[in-house]
């Protein structure tokens, strides 16, 4: 039982889309996906910098379109009902949606680029950041979280908890981790799935009200509570309440377990989460497609498992 999973913000690098448009099939999907972000993310995803893509606006439409183009790759090359279902972290959720036929490809670009927008908006408000806890004992710091007036934002599995707030508070954190624990700052500009992405929450739902939403044609776990959702609309409803809600990917995970998945395929910019999964899913194989190149590993994955 193969699942394809969809990273999140903070996976993409500069140029990592370059191999991939020396299709030219592949580049005019993106060149299309461009008109529906309102991007250049032909120039994003090959000569725009580090900086410049670390930006929410870009980087969110740039994962998701670059996800779905991994996904056209590989579906050109195995049936779709070879791969038994797919989740995504975070903003991966809206590759998901395109991947599972929930959302257009280009209705998942135009609303996830509306989200990039509102999530920037908000974390313009007040200076805040995110930082990954490694290691330490769970209860000690959601103790120290409290004090600090933190918020823990992605439960990532494998010993790994995303913590979100002011970036003076989170500073702190950092000078005196927990016990055992290591915290590591990461390049985001906000406090993603927090309080402080309420505004982007309701800009969202308006910009969702516009899309069609259709159900599910694989089963689609949904990083709210790791639960299968056979609902597009449920599903939308979802996508617009993780933005300030926990992601709950370690729940995602321990559902892959218990529906007996025996392979994991992660789409570009792929990495974040095959790496979680060596940790937390021990023994099951994992594919991480960077490149075009990654794609025949990923074929034998899926017909090895036939």
């Amino acid at each position: 039982m193969i699942v394809v999973v969809a990273p999140g913000q903070g996976s993409q690098t500069p140029g990592f889309l370059e191999p991939w448009l020396a299709d030219p099939d592949q580049r005019e999907l993106l060149t299309s996906l461009s008109d529906a972000a309102g991007l250049d993310l032909v120039a994003h995803g090959t000569t725009s910098d580090a900086d410049t893509i670390r930006d929410t606006a870009v980087a969110q439409p740039l994962i998701v379109a670059a996800g779905i183009l991994t996904a056209r790759a590989l579906f050109g090359r195995v049936e779709r009902s070879a791969v038994a279902g797919v989740a995504g972290h975070s903003v991966g959720e809206f590759t998901a949606a395109a991947v599972s036929g929930v959302l257009s490809d280009v209705d998942a670009v135009t609303l996830v680029a509306e989200r990039g927008r509102a999530m920037a908006d908000a974390a313009a408000l007040v200076e805040t950041g995110m930082s990954a806890v490694l290691g330490g004992d769970e209860a000690e710091l959601f103790a120290r979280l409290d004090a600090l007036g933190l918020f823990p934002a992605n439960y990532n599995g494998g010993g790994q908890i995303v913590v979100a707030g002011e970036t003076a508070a989170l500073a702190e954190l950092a000078a005196d981790p927990p016990v055992k624990s290591r915290v590591v700052p990461l390049q985001v500009a906000g406090a993603f799935h927090t309080r402080y992405m309420q505004p982007a929450v309701d800009r969202l739902r308006s910009a969702a009200a516009s899309v069609a939403a259709a159900d599910p044609s694989t089963t689609l776990w949904t990083n709210h509570d790791g639960s299968a959702v056979d609902s597009g609309a449920r599903f939308v409803e979802l996508l617009v309440g993780q933005v300030s809600s926990p992601v709950r990917w370690d729940a995602t995970m321990r559902s892959f377990a218990d529906a007996g998945v025996t392979g994991i395929i992660e789409l570009a910019p792929a990495g974040a989460l095959t790496g979680l999964a060596k940790r937390a899913l021990r023994g099951v194989p994992s594919v991480a497609v960077k490149t075009p190149d990654d794609l025949q590993a990923a074929v034998d994955l899926i017909e090895g498992a036939a």
